[in-house]
C-alpha cells in the first residue's frame, strides 16, 4: 500500500484524530542546561515518545489519543528541532546529545523508569538513552531504527544496503548543495517509499512540520556517526519490542532482525500494511502495539 494511492485514508486518520481530542498545550522544562517543549496527556503508566528527522512532538499527535486513554503520553521537542531558538549554532547535534537531553529529561520531570518509544533517529536516540541510563528504562519500543553499522555482510546484507543507498543516496548532493528543502523532501519521498512528487501529496499538516524543521538537514547530515554494535547491545536487558513496517523496503526489517539478535531480551514484530510512516499512517495499529507490549506481564 503506497502512501500516493492511500492519500485519502491519511486524512481521513488525521481528520479523525484532530476531532477526537484537542492538543494539549505545549509545556516547557529545562534538562541539560536547555528549555524542552513538550506535550502530555492521560495518567498511569509514563511512555515518552522521541520523534525522528526533520520532525517534532507534533509528530506524534495522530497517536496521542488511542496512548493517553489508558498512559500517561510524553512527548518532548529534541533539542534544535521544532521552530524555537537554537541554544548554539548546532554544534551538539548528533545521537550522543540527544540521549543525554532525552534522560535528562525523564529526571527533570521525576518519572522513574518509563516506556521508552522511538521512530527512526529518535529509535537510535532511544537506544542511546537506555544503553547509558537503563535505570530510566522499563521497557523500550523502537520503530524501524536506523543504524546501519548492524548490517550484516552476506545477501541480506547487501540488500539492505541497496535499498539504504536508494532511500539515502540522493539526499547527500542536496545537503552539500545548501538545499536544505529539497533535501528535506528527496529524505521523505525515500524513506516512506513515495514516488517522485509525493512530498507534496501529503496532508498539509504534516508537510508544514517537516518544513519547519528542514533546517536541520544539514546537522543531521554531518553529525558524527553513532556506530552501535552488538557487543554494546548486549548488556542492554530491558524487555524490547522492535517494529518494522510489513512493506518497508529491506534496510528495516534487517536492521530490526539484528538488532534482536544482540539483545537478550527483544523481539521483532512486523505490522501490517506500512513502512517507515506507520505512526502516521497506522496510529492505532502501532499505539495497539505499545499498548500490549507495556501491559503485558
Amino acid at each position: 500500500m503506497r502512501w500516493d494511492s492511500e492519500l485519502s485514508l491519511l486524512i481521513a486518520i488525521v481528520a479523525a484524530g484532530a476531532a477526537s481530542a484537542a492538543e494539549p498545550a505545549s509545556r516547557m522544562i529545562e534538562a541539560n542546561g536547555i528549555q524542552l517543549a513538550y506535550r502530555e496527556e492521560g495518567t498511569g503508566e509514563p511512555v515518552v515518545f522521541v520523534h525522528g528527522a526533520v520532525s517534532d512532538l507534533r509528530a506524534w499527535e495522530p497517536i496521542r489519543p488511542a496512548i493517553s486513554d489508558r498512559h500517561r503520553f510524553i512527548a518532548p521537542t529534541m533539542r534544535y528541532f521544532g521552530t524555537g531558538d537554537w541554544p548554539d549554532r548546532g554544534d551538539r547535534f548528533g545521537v550522543a546529545t540527544h540521549a543525554e537531553d532525552i534522560a535528562a529529561f525523564i529526571r527533570a520531570l521525576d518519572l522513574g523508569p518509563v516506556n521508552l518509544v522511538g521512530w527512526s533517529y529518535g529509535a537510535n536516540v532511544a537506544t542511546a538513552a537506555a544503553l547509558a541510563n537503563p535505570e530510566l528504562v522499563r521497557t523500550l519500543i523502537l520503530f524501524e531504527p536506523a543504524l546501519s553499522s548492524l548490517v550484516e555482510e552476506g545477501e541480506a546484507g547487501d540488500a539492505a544496503r541497496e535499498a539504504e543507498s536508494r532511500m539515502f543516496g540522493p539526499v547527500g548532493p542536496a545537503v552539500q548543495a545548501g538545499n536544505a528543502e529539497k533535501a528535506t523532501r528527496l529524505l521523505i519521498e525515500g524513506v516512506f517509499q513515495m514516488q517522485p512528487g509525493g512530498f507534496d501529496r501529503q496532508p498539509p499538516e504534516i508537510r508544514a512540520v517537516q518544513l519547519e524543521n528542514a533546517r536541520t538537514m544539514p546537522l543531521l547530515w554531518n553529525a558524527p556517526p553513532w556506530n552501535v554494535t552488538c557487543e554494546m547491545l548486549r548488556g542492554l536487558d530491558r524487555p524490547t519490542l522492535i517494529v518494522h513496517g510489513a512493506e518497508s523496503n529491506a534496510y528495516w526489517p534487517h536492521v530490526a532482525e539484528e538488532m534482536a539478535g544482540c539483545m537478550p531480551d527483544a523481539r521483532v514484530a512486523a505490522q501490517l500494511g506500512v513502512n517507515h510512516d506507520s505512526p502516521i499512517r497506522d496510529p492505532a495499529g502501532f499505539a495497539a502495539l505499545i499498548g500490549d507490549f507495556v501491559t503485558a506481564p
